[in-house]
């Protein structure tokens, strides 16, 4: 990875991160880089909870990319472990230079060190771009995803 280090974000790393969130036209809709106290207290909940790794990559000391990486034990697939990747972010800076894949390919290894046998993640229905990226990783759009906000 070179001069990158992919790391545990901390509570320094919040305001980039919202920053990096809030950074495309869905983002700007949802997050309020101006109030950081609800990030601060979902950073918490993360930190405390073993099954949740929310990493940040650093490069020159600057935060430029993040995501989340969840582990969940289950029953099916003959009670196989797998893990969701969300939140992946990279700073417009850096879009292009393969951070991105360096990061998606961070959570496989991650994944795999933590005896997952399923990876999987999901990107909004609009985010062509990104659907494409995915796709050169290896990964299938298999399935379709539902929400219901509450």
């Amino acid at each position: 990875m070179g001069d990158l280090e992919i790391r545990a974000a901390d509570s320094d790393d919040v305001a980039p991160i919202v920053a990096m969130l809030a950074d495309d036209p869905l983002g700007a809709q949802r997050e309020s880089p101006d109030d950081l106290a609800p990030y601060l207290t979902a950073l918490e909940r993360l930190s405390a909870d073993p099954n949740q790794h929310l990493v940040v990559a650093v490069r020159e000391g600057r935060v430029v990319g993040t995501l989340q990486l969840t582990i969940i034990p289950g029953l099916s697939r003959r009670g196989s472990t797998r893990s969701i990747i969300e939140g992946v972010r990279v700073h417009a800076d850096e879009r292009g230079s393969g951070l991105g894949t360096q990061l998606i390919e961070w959570a496989i290894e991650e994944s795999r060190r933590r005896n997952c046998q399923l990876v999987q993640l999901t990107s909004d229905a609009t985010r062509t771009d990104a659907h494409r990226f995915y796709e050169r990783l290896g990964f299938e759009a298999s399935h379709v995803g539902f929400k219901l906000p509450l």
